[in-house]
């Protein structure tokens, strides 16, 4: 693969970025502190979500792994549903009432409607991407080469996704914010179509029936360690976007540019950083590199939610960007590892199954952050009709930025230790790869 194609290709990652970081950061704070929908609704949403996902995600990649096109197996479902994909995006921003007061039922079926139809959507548009990544780039290099450019092109949809609302809703308003978010997703998806590029010799090969395929990927154990340990680091990252906005306006009383800056400062960060964690990966290996990036964003989050100013916020918010970069850019770097050596067990290449059963545990964990998130807000008494919180609130608003994403990392990491794939059993792999594409 050339570099022009490895540029393009990453593009997508800013597609891909951008709606889920929007969505992830503030649907819990337009639906329920803006559009006053009860947090119990919300949280009832959430788990619905979240069972809507134990079928849609598995079955997305299950379809994926078995199509038959003369497009390809992956690109079809790119280059077909990125359209409706943005639209669906703009739809969630876009309830038919400016209030769910006297409205709450309506407003719950439309959040639900809406929120289904975008998630399905970026499951197949986005899953078929990301399975795209261990297929065009089977070396280490590559990988964490190519994962450098994702993830820098990944944190400027993060930045736009999370950072720039707060200046944008109050003069385009929420409907025009999602209007703009989402063409600059189909641009980014339809220029990432350029550099990507499917194997037709892996199309070729039959899949695996939906139980067997089921069957061997559970039984995997590296991606059972891996899944877990992924579901706790999304689980992390979902509370921090979605509390950030609540604790910038209730506990640092900053809104609009004062918080862009504060969300910014952390993913500008983590824009050289990846840079730096790649090379530390090549060096260390990707496992050992997740385990001490994890450690180092633990141990900013400590202070970062104790803040009681802006201004030292400021400066904590880059120690939390220096460990959140090592993170973000090896999840599928790890993945992709772990569908090499799959392909040892099982003859076929599963990327779909893959990361849809991955992408399954990211949606459970937004499901779960939301059921932790409003429980805890309902449960220290936050409320949304008041301008002031209580302390008790306060308090809640502190616990969810340092207690809460501490113990899902350390769990993590405690997952990771157990994750065997790595060191000799992965340079084993790696060779009988290597093997085989040069017998093929």
């Amino acid at each position: 693969m050339t570099n022009r194609q490895k540029v393009l290709y990453s593009l997508g990652s800013f597609g891909a970025s951008l709606p889920s970081s929007a969505v992830g950061a503030f649907l819990l704070f337009f639906y329920v502190d803006r559009l006053k929908m009860p947090p119990s609704l919300y949280a009832t949403g959430m788990v619905i979500y979240a069972i809507w996902n134990a079928i849609n995600d598995p079955l997305a990649g299950q379809i994926s792994d078995n199509t038959r096109s003369r497009w390809g197996r992956r690109i079809p479902y790119i280059r077909f549903l990125m359209v409706p994909l943005s639209v669906a995006f703009v739809l969630v921003w876009t309830p038919p009432f400016a209030s769910a007061v006297g409205h709450e039922m309506a407003m719950f079926a439309y959040f639900l409607i809406a929120l289904f139809l975008f998630d399905g959507l970026y499951t197949f548009v986005i899953l078929n991407w990301t399975a795209l990544f261990p297929e065009m780039f089977p070396t280490l290099g590559e990988r964490a080469q190519v994962s450098a450019w994702r993830q820098a092109f990944g944190i400027f949809g993060n930045i736009i996704g999370v950072s720039l609302p707060p200046m944008l809703y109050p003069v385009l308003g929420w409907a025009g914010m999602g209007l703009a978010f989402g063409v600059l997703t189909l641009v980014s998806l339809a220029l990432s179509l350029a550099g990507s590029k499917e194997n037709p010799a892996f199309a070729e090969q039959q899949g695996l029936a939906l139980i067997p395929a089921l069957k061997a990927t559970f039984a995997n154990r590296s991606f059972v360690t891996f899944v877990i340990a992924d579901f706790l680091w999304q689980f992390t990252f979902g509370v921090l976007l979605a509390v950030i906005p609540f604790y910038a306006k209730y506990v640092l009383h900053i809104e609009g540019f004062l918080q862009t800056l504060l969300t910014g400062i952390i993913f500008v960060v983590v824009i050289p950083m990846v840079y730096v964690w790649s090379g530390v990966a090549v060096r260390r290996g990707a496992r050992n590199t997740v385990i001490i990036s994890s450690i180092a964003f633990a141990l900013a989050l400590i202070p970062f939610g104790l803040a009681g100013s802006v201004t030292p916020a400021y400066f904590i918010a880059v120690l939390v960007g220096f460990g959140l970069a090592g993170l973000i850019l090896l999840i599928d770097v790890l993945i992709a590892d772990i569908v090499d050596e799959d392909e040892l067990k099982t003859g076929r290449r599963r990327e779909g199954m893959y990361f849809g059963i991955n992408g399954f545990m990211v949606r459970l964990s937004i499901a779960f952050q939301g059921l932790v998130v409003t429980g805890i807000m309902t449960a220290t008494g936050y409320s949304a009709s008041a301008a002031v919180q209580p302390a008790s609130a306060i308090t809640g608003f502190r616990v969810l930025l340092t207690v809460v994403p501490i113990v899902g990392i350390g769990l993590g990491v405690l997952m990771m230790v157990l994750y065997p794939l790595h060191g000799k059993r992965l340079a084993e792999v790696r060779q009988a790869i290597a093997q085989r594409r040069g017998g093929a």
